[in-house]
């Protein structure tokens, strides 16, 4: 019903309904995994609202130029972010507040300007929207200082937030809002999405975007072969199945790279992990088909509860990445004690 998205029905059939009986909520929470479209439904519905699409997706934050704007702001300073806080507002009523920063999170700075900014009439029309990206990436202060805007907000605003988990989130925040989780998608409909934006290598990305159509679309598949290599020689050396030495240049040169985050090689290091499980207790599909027998033979190698004080270590240097930690520190500190 919102041209050009693709999948989680429910969701577009309540917020037509909302749309028809002109009762839609001043406050959306849309949340679900990453790259299921909740940014992008939330464009659409500022078109539907607002007009003139063709501005409001030029704040895809997918988008190269874009994507070079937020990457360049993390060389700035602190103060320099502050006195300038990250938005995207190509349309003059349709603005977007995005992750900021080496750390990417939403600062005080970002929902002190939005609440100011929430105080303008429209442009045009009688509304103004609202998007936060990431909102459970907002720190303490932040969420406290947007708490603010969503107990009293201007009778022209519509904000819409975005989140992974909506539970990471603080109960007074997500009390004030109408939730809207988004599902992955079917087999059928990644099928289709990739057969209609012509992608190439077509079932592997579908087999690795588990159900996420962004993911898809936007997925490097040189990259990702890199860091996974890397990640499959960490896991060996984690298991004893290689010598520690053979991680030893692996590190060093992740350690040296400059533009790769620690995050972007947690990401694939969970993929293999599930898929570690998942050949080890003989049930599911994996998602790395074309390495199966690599997979086969290491998940011969260990036993259940090495995958799961894997998976568990895993899980606290991700929580660990807004403190800046060493790359090279956090996974060699992983393997030495998964060796043991």
């Amino acid at each position: 019903m919102f041209e050009n998205f693709w999948g989680n029905a429910a969701v577009t059939e309540a917020l037509e309904q909302m749309l028809a009986q002109e009762r839609l909520s001043q406050t959306l929470l849309f949340s679900g995994p990453e790259g299921v479209g909740k940014a992008t439904l939330a464009r659409r519905l500022g078109a539907r609202l607002l007009a003139h699409p063709e501005l409001i997706e030029k704040d895809d934050l997918a988008l190269p130029d874009n994507l070079e704007t937020i990457a360049a702001r993390e060389k700035w300073t602190a103060e320099k972010r502050n006195e300038d806080p990250l938005q995207f507002a190509t349309h003059p009523d349709f603005v977007t507040f995005a992750p900021d920063g080496p750390l990417r999170q939403i600062g005080i700075p970002q929902t002190r300007s939005l609440k100011d900014a929430a105080q303008y009439l429209p442009h045009k029309g009688s509304r103004r929207i609202f998007l936060i990206d990431h909102v459970d990436r907002a720190n303490d202060q932040a969420a406290n200082s947007l708490l603010k805007t969503l107990e009293e907000p201007p009778d022209h605003l519509v904000l819409i937030m975005t989140a992974q988990n909506a539970y990471d989130l603080l109960p007074t925040i997500r009390s004030r809002a109408v939730p809207f989780y988004f599902a992955p998608l079917q087999p059928e409909e990644m099928r289709a999405f990739v057969k209609a934006r012509g992608l190439d290598q077509p079932d592997r990305r579908i087999a690795l975007a588990a159900g996420s159509p962004g993911i898809a679309m936007s997925l490097d598949l040189e990259a990702y072969d890199k860091r996974r290599a890397a990640m499959l020689v960490l896991l060996k050396a984690a298991a004893g199945a290689a010598p520690f030495a053979s991680w030893v240049p692996v590190g060093e040169a992740i350690g040296r790279s400059k533009s790769e985050k620690l995050e972007l090689y947690l990401k694939v290091l969970y993929e293999l992990l599930r898929d570690l499980l998942l050949l080890h207790e003989g049930a599911g599909e994996i998602r790395n088909q074309d390495i199966r027998r690599e997979l086969e033979a290491l998940a011969g190698k260990v036993q259940f509860a090495w995958i799961r004080k894997s998976v568990t270590r895993v899980d606290e240097i991700a929580m660990m990445l807004r403190r800046n930690i060493q790359k090279t520190i956090a996974l060699d500190a992983l393997i030495v004690e998964l060796r043991a």
